[in-house]
């Protein structure tokens, strides 16, 4: 049985402008294949309302989940939370459980609950909250989209909480293998392994150093008796 495929959206000006960099699909990324989830496709857009509507519709219906970072926070750019209220043709407004938990962080510390930071207790209707042990303000979930925080450490605490909720089908095992030589001197042993392997994925990773050209082999499998097999054949046909 194929495990169950994810998308994220990674949304944000930011991002599409260098000024910050990504690190949360990489993490996603490897908390998923850990987990069994395959991560088919990842998107990033720009805080125009229209733009993260249209992107959750098509992800939410074409993989099983959808993960979501950035727009949750409490300026006027922050979005998502009405876009994906949109998305799903429901209404939006401060929650009870959402703005108690806001009110007890900042009254620890001494801070005021003004309107701004009300809006991170804005929660579409259906929805159900993550936890979010780092800022207290909470994600959600709603239907098969989890919508979480773009602050990297926020980000990491929402995805440990996500994951033990999700089912997940057989972790993806890998393996790898250094060879010396260019490109062009493997790609014919390289495919005829890919013929021989079908439920296998075979990747070649590149690197030139000291003037010297070679790869990185990395074999990726749910079998680890397969994985082993093909890079044992690898090296033996390579003589590494």
């Amino acid at each position: 049985m194929p495990n169950p495929t994810a998308a994220m959206l990674v949304i944000g000006d930011e991002i599409l402008s260098g000024r910050t960099l990504d690190s949360n699909t990489n993490h996603l990324a490897g908390k998923l294949t850990e987990h069994g989830i395959d991560l088919r496709e990842v998107r990033i857009v720009s805080d125009d309302a229209s733009a993260i509507v249209s992107a959750v519709r098509a992800l939410s219906n074409g993989f099983d989940h959808v993960f979501t970072s950035g727009g949750i926070g409490p300026t006027h750019d922050d979005i998502t939370a009405d876009c994906i209220a949109q998305a799903f043709g429901v209404s939006i407004d401060v929650r009870a459980d959402a703005r108690a938990l806001l009110a007890a962080h900042y009254e620890r510390q001494g801070s005021e609950l003004n309107e701004a930071r009300l809006r991170m207790a804005r929660i579409p209707d259906g929805a159900t909250l993550i936890d979010n042990p780092v800022s207290v303000a909470p994600g959600f979930v709603i239907q098969n989209v989890h919508v979480m925080a773009g602050v990297p450490s926020v980000f990491k605490a929402m995805v440990a909480s996500v994951m033990p909720t999700l089912t997940g089908g057989a972790p993806l095992l890998s393996q790898s293998l250094r060879i010396d030589r260019g490109e062009g001197d493997i790609a014919g042993p390289l495919s005829k392994l890919a013929d021989d392997y079908p439920q296998l994925s075979i990747g070649s990773y590149p690197f030139q150093k000291d003037g010297k050209y070679g790869s990185n082999i990395v074999i990726r499998g749910q079998d680890s008796a397969q994985v082993g097999a093909a890079i044992e054949r690898l090296a033996l046909e390579m003589g590494v």
